[in-house]
């Protein structure tokens, strides 16, 4: 038995990486038949859209399968959901893995950690730094369908940056101040580490890559879409996706001189 896992990278020979790594529904026909969680709960808490928001002139890395399969936003020794509480309560599996299948998905989270870094790394050989836009998307109706809403403490746009090196201290100013505005000039609720700081994955990469790039975490709260029916909302999505396009000229000018 080898359980699949789907991911893809798409080279656009730039210095940008746009990652969606939980926007994947996937989940391999071995291990889905011991899922204990419907397909509506596991959408829930997945980042559907998320690479089409990553759908822009950069480097990408998109994630097909779902995070309950294996989750590359977390340390090895909890990207599986083995207990509840690593997976907001949710009891994933009607019976515990085989051991073997374990061991596979661990193989499989080194390998695909070994291609991110490989490509990382290729693009700081040829341009001599980088930048990770790491796209999620976050639940604000958990309590239920109806629940209101706390705008107080959670932003329509979440900029995770706990793990960058203080260098990219002035970029980070840059970047919160142009995705605050739209080209329109509606203003949007864009705070910095006030819902997630950034996951293991831009941990990771910042403490093996250091100062030669930075990764932002952007977590949008999930007013594109119905949370609970997974209906996508166009308009705002499209709202969104433009902010990214639009600043994408603040990272050309930041980087105009480095080479």
């Amino acid at each position: 038995m080898s359980l699949t896992y789907r991911y893809q990278f798409e080279n656009n020979e730039s210095p940008f990486w746009a990652f969606a790594i939980h926007d994947g529904h996937h989940v391999d026909d071995n291990i889905l038949v011991n899922f204990n969680i419907s397909e509506e709960e596991r959408l829930r808490e997945e980042d559907p859209y998320t690479a089409i928001l990553a759908e822009l002139p950069f480097n990408r890395f998109v994630s097909g399968t779902s995070r309950f399969q294996l989750d590359l936003n977390r340390k090895r020794e909890d990207a599986i959901y083995l207990k509840p509480e690593q997976s907001w309560g949710l009891r994933v599996w009607r019976a515990a893995l085989l051991q073997g299948q374990i061991n596979e998905l661990y193989a499989i989270y080194d390998r695909v950690y070994a291609d991110v870094c490989q490509q990382i790394q290729n693009t700081i050989n040829r341009y001599g730094y980088f930048v990770i836009y790491d796209i999620h998307s976050y639940n604000m109706r958990r309590e239920g369908p109806k629940a209101i809403v706390n705008s107080a403490a959670d932003p329509q746009i979440n900029l995770g940056t706990q793990h960058n090196h203080q260098k990219w201290r002035d970029l980070t100013d840059q970047l919160l101040k142009v995705l605050q505005t739209g080209k329109d000039g509606q203003v949007y609720d864009v705070r910095e580490n006030v819902k997630f700081k950034g996951g293991f994955l831009s941990a990771y990469l910042n403490n093996k890559f250091g100062d030669k790039g930075c990764i932002f975490s952007i977590e949008f709260r999930k007013d594109f879409m119905d949370e609970w029916t997974g209906e996508v909302f166009p308009q705002k999505l499209q709202e969104y996706k433009q902010l990214l396009l639009q600043s994408i000229e603040t990272l050309e000018n930041y980087f105009a001189y480095e080479r």
